[in-house]
Formats: C-alpha cells, structure tokens, sequence
C-alpha cells in the first residue's frame, strides 16, 4: 500500500458550492418576483435606481443577442471551467470570489434554460447603465473579490 504525503493532498474546497448555490437560489427567487411584480409598471426604489423588468437575450450587455442557447452553452462551459478552478480556491475570500462568479453565472443559464424565449430576466436600472440582475450583480462581485485578492499578491488556489 503506497501513502501519499499529508502535504500533497489538497482539500477540495465545497464550501464553494454552498456560496454558488445560495446565489442560484437568491438570483432565481429575485427573477420571479420581478416577472410578477413588474410586468405592467417599473417601481422607483431612489435616486437613479429603478426596478424595470426587462429580457436579454445575449450576453451582457445584450452582446450575441440572436443566439440565446449558443449564448447559454458558453456561459455553462465558463461556469464548469471557473467551477474547475475554483475547487481548490484558498478560503476565505477567494472562496466568496469564486462561489459568487460560478452562482450567478450558472443563474443566468438556470434562466435562460427555463425561459420561453430563451433568455435572461433583467430587472435592475441604474441611471442610463443597462439594466441588469442580481446574478449579474454576483458575477461582477465575485470578479472585484479574485481581483482585490490577486491585487494585494495572495494566491486565489492551493497548488
């Protein structure tokens, strides 16, 4: 029987998958309050901020708008690579970073998939910035936490 090192084995980080899956969650509850409560009339919350229901096709900022499901198939790829990586993230912040990137990317194909059309529930407006949700919101989160860890030269991954 051949034993490996305590120190070569490298504990897989779950606790990613608990922050990704509590944003699929939240993201999912978000969406179809808003497909109820804003299908005849926007709500403003204050200042610049309104809550107006809308629908994307594409990417964000509606880039590759006319193929919804090619659009949902390389999110999900992204997702499973990101998901890949982010297995093995340090704990901590890079944890949060990677579980809110891969939750709200997953969201929006949750979305997507589910949709007929095939496409992503957009409800939050901010001033002339396009309108968005809050697995967007998670995503661009989850990239300023990798960022903000990269930046100050700590390593997102054990390895």
């Amino acid at each position: 029987m051949h034993h490996v090192p305590r120190k070569r084995l490298r504990a897989t980080n779950l606790t990613v998958l608990v922050v990704a899956l509590a944003v699929v969650v939240a993201d999912a509850f978000s969406k179809a309050w808003a497909r109820r409560a804003l299908v005849h009339h926007a709500k403003h919350l204050l200042g610049p901020v309104w809550l107006r229901l809308e629908y994307n096709q594409g990417f964000s900022f509606s880039l590759s708008r006319g193929l919804p499901m090619v659009t949902a198939i390389v999110t999900l790829l992204v997702a499973i690579a990101v998901l890949v990586v982010a297995l093995w993230a340090h704990r901590g912040l890079p944890t949060a970073g990677f579980g809110l990137l891969v939750g709200g990317g997953v969201a929006n194909v949750v979305d997507r998939w589910t949709a007929t059309p095939h496409q992503v529930t957009d409800f939050i407006a901010v001033g002339s910035f396009p309108v968005f949700n809050l697995a967007d919101t998670f995503v661009s989160l989850g990239f300023l936490l990798l960022l903000f860890v990269t930046v100050r030269g700590r390593r997102l991954v054990a390895g």
